[in-house]
């Protein structure tokens, strides 16, 4: 069975042939920053992966939902995580304008983003962390004598800052206290980006830091003046499509485990765990997918956070099976490139923000509301 194949099986084969092609061929340099990753997101979007979920008004593909939409990431996973960060950047952000009342806003960026003519980054984690009371909010603005606001601050690891143009999607407390959620472009003046973070993987994603001083900006940047509002609304796509990384890789890795398992001693006895996990994969993406179409992590994000934690951890358990099944020919070179890369892509799945510790330490919290409440 090819990747390809394995693809359908786990759902609509969504990927043209040649974007599975060279996904597979560039893997590598995909991960270690070989390959510039200015092409990135123009071959995302040639393929019509940006596309996937939009309403067909505003330039999407008939008949597909957000569920396809995560069903896209996940395939590109499969092949390259690298490239589905990039794709998760940049379609999360597509939805920002999707969702927001600044239809101005959409209406002048929309065409660009779905092109993969100008990218579109997150810099929200840090809001999704702050609607928890994790932290706050790392961007504050004051008003100006024009009635502008002011920006200041910074935003230490954002992904799909694309040198060519970006617009970031960043929360900030505004003048009244109230947190808004904002774009800035990348020519806007106070507006600096760092040089691309040296990452363990992930290198072609153009992940930078962004430092504001003295940005400022008219209601025309303005994706939402509420983000207590906003985000919840958000956050089942924001997550949800993260959750592809995950799918993908576990997908990918189970597999290898399995091609590598044929014909060997090794099959027999780990054919039960790779079925196990399988099926384990397939039933988190089914719940993830129904769960962000019909609204219910709008009002149970807890049950969000419950998938998101069990797929990081399914796609690092294939990984493990992938190396049990493969034996020694996974530790070395070239044989074992794709298992090394599939490993450290592994590593990233529990730190991504929201980490894995930060939604466990919000359900543990929610846990001990819980049992305070059956107590009283």
């Amino acid at each position: 069975m090819t990747p390809q194949s394995a693809s359908v099986e786990a759902g609509r084969g969504l990927l043209p042939q040649d974007l599975r092609a060279w996904l597979e061929q560039h893997a590598d340099a995909l991960d270690d920053g070989r390959l510039d990753a200015a092409t990135v997101l123009p071959r995302l979007a040639a393929a019509g992966v940006f596309r996937q979920g939009v309403p067909e008004a505003r330039g999407g593909l008939p008949g597909t939902d957000i569920g396809d939409a995560i069903e896209a990431v996940s395939q590109v996973a499969e092949l390259s995580v690298a490239s589905a960060f990039v794709a998760w950047g940049q379609r999360v952000f597509i939805e920002y304008l999707l969702r927001s009342p600044n239809t101005a806003l959409a209406d002048a960026w929309l065409a660009p983003l779905l092109g993969g003519e100008q990218a579109g980054a997150t810099a929200l984690s840090n809001a999704m962390k702050f609607l928890s009371g994790i932290e706050s909010l790392q961007i504050g603005a004051r008003e100006a004598e024009d009635g502008q606001w002011v920006l200041d601050g910074r935003m230490p690891w954002v992904t799909n800052l694309r040198v060519q143009g970006f617009l970031v999607a960043a929360a900030v407390t505004a003048p009244d206290g109230t947190p808004a959620v904002v774009a800035l472009p990348h020519d806007i003046a106070g507006l600096v980006r760092s040089p691309d973070l040296s990452l363990l993987a992930l290198q072609s994603s153009n992940t930078a830091a962004l430092d504001v001083r003295g940005v400022r900006i008219g209601p025309e940047w303005l994706i939402h003046p509420d983000a207590r509002e906003y985000l919840p609304q958000a956050r089942p796509a924001f997550a949800g499509l993260q959750c592809g990384l995950s799918i993908g890789l576990a997908r990918r890795a189970l597999l290898a485990a399995a091609q590598a398992g044929q014909g060997q001693a090794s099959r027999g006895i780990l054919g039960a765990p790779l079925e196990a996990l399988r099926a384990q994969v397939g039933a988190l993406s089914d719940s993830l997918i129904e769960g962000v179409r019909n609204g219910r992590f709008v009002a149970e994000p807890w049950a969000l956070f419950e998938i998101r934690i069990a797929l990081a951890d399914a796609a690092n358990q294939a990984v493990q099976l992938e190396l049990q099944a493969s034996g020694g020919a996974a530790y070395l070179r070239p044989a074992g490139a794709g298992f090394a890369r599939r490993w450290r892509e592994a590593a990233f799945l529990p730190i991504v923000t929201p980490s894995l510790v930060q939604l466990k330490t919000e359900l543990a919290k929610r846990k001990a509301r819980l049992a305070a409440g059956a107590a009283a």
